[in-house]
């Protein structure tokens, strides 16, 4: 067995992130271009980055902060959940990005062989932290055939009729990987219907202020309602890692056992990122809107690109920056039809096996400018114009 038998069982039996898998496979893959990760094409606001230059000098830049954030961003982020977001009954941890808050909820919520639940398609990274930390019980709900909507019948007869019921249920609004937006309706719903089996329901709100065609993102707030949120994609942040919890006040004992789990994996978040966070809030939600705005005609775009699938089996869209394709029946590994559009034709795309759904590919329409994005689309279509006419032509 060697020394690999030493590792730990939990470690290898994670799947390993699809993203290290499409980062290898592009730097093997010539000029390729990505619509593969979830990432946007701007910056934070120059405003916020000219202010956090002043201050790299500054004693307390380089030193630990409290654990749960700075109490000018928190107290930032409270007043922005009231207006914006309507949860009233929250307090706030800030977190290194949304995953590390993620991970945060699932070591203070659950306990190794817990059930839980998520939708398929599903976050491969949020499933990625159950399995690493022994939650390794996954029951994966299906999505409506047309919307990609959770399912809430199978949830409610799910959550009643499984013993133990399950700790925790799941959801990303709007969806990645689906982009698909979760109407106020079913998310009540689900919410009720978690309450009443005594689950946790987390809502990962990462893409709050992705929203087309008029559509309007909601939150939801109770006891038993954990919401995420993230400085990613809204403000450019990716590689600043900041993103926050709100999680319900009145329970008792949550805010000690969230800050022990806080304290052993980053003690708090960069100190000079909580700084641009806070200075970006001050910008204001309508800067990021402008910036989501541009992101329509690269949805156009992409959409188009897509075509040669039929428009039947392209869903999702709605919010997000994501659109979710169905590959012709006989392209089941979808891996080799990824690892094919970047070798063959330089564009490089998600395999929907990493979220659950074989035979599917995620693609990001965020991370480019309008003419690369055009560029990076006329390559998907050319690509799977030859995949639905000819198959994986060498």
């Amino acid at each position: 067995m060697g020394s690999y038998g030493k590792l730990a069982k939990r470690a290898l039996d994670t799947e390993m992130p699809v993203m290290v898998k499409m980062q290898e496979l592009l730097r093997g893959a010539k000029n390729a271009m990505s619509l593969a990760q979830g990432v946007v094409y701007w910056q934070p606001p120059k405003q916020a980055l000219d202010k956090v230059k002043e201050l790299v000098w500054e004693p307390s830049i380089s030193r630990y902060g409290a654990d749960e954030g700075m109490s000018s961003l928190r107290e930032a982020l409270l007043k922005k959940l009231r207006e914006e977001n309507k949860l009233y009954k929250s307090s706030v941890v800030v977190t290194s990005g949304a995953n590390q808050a993620f991970v945060d909820l699932v070591l203070t919520l659950c306990d190794a062989g817990d059930k839980v639940v998520m939708f398929a398609p599903y976050y491969f990274n949020a499933y990625m932290s159950f399995q690493m930390t022994g939650v390794t019980d996954i029951l994966v709900g299906p999505g409506d055939p047309e919307t990609l909507h959770p399912d809430a019948d199978w949830l409610e007869k799910t959550l009643s009729e499984t013993k133990p019921t399950p700790k925790l249920v799941t959801v990303v609004n709007p969806g990645n990987p689906s982009g698909t937006y979760i109407p106020e309706p079913l998310l009540k719903r689900i919410s009720d219907i978690c309450k009443q089996a005594g689950s946790w329901l987390v809502v990962d709100n990462t893409y709050e202020y992705f929203m087309f065609d008029g559509l309007k993102h909601t939150c939801i707030e109770g006891d038993h309602i954990v919401n995420i949120f993230s400085f990613s994609k809204a403000y450019g942040m990716m590689g600043w890692r900041v993103g926050y919890i709100a999680y319900p006040s009145d329970v008792e004992g949550f805010t000690e056992q969230l800050l022990k789990v806080q304290d052993n994996i980053p003690i708090c978040a960069s100190i000079i990122s909580q700084h641009l966070a806070l200075y970006s809030l001050e910008m204001g939600p309508e800067w990021v809107r402008e910036h989501v705005k541009s992101l329509v005609k690269n949805r156009e775009i992409v959409l188009e690109a897509l075509s040669p699938l039929g428009d039947s089996s392209v869903k999702g869209g709605e919010g997000a920056i994501y659109l979710w394709a169905k590959l012709p029946d006989k392209f089941i590994n979808d891996f080799e039809v990824v690892r094919w559009l970047a070798n063959k034709h330089g564009v490089a795309v998600i395999p929907g096996s990493a979220c659950g759904c074989p035979g599917n590919l995620r693609i990001s329409f965020g991370g480019l400018t309008e003419s690369d994005c055009r560029a990076a689309a006329e390559r998907l279509k050319g690509g799977l114009e030859e995949l639905v006419k000819d198959g994986m032509v060498p």
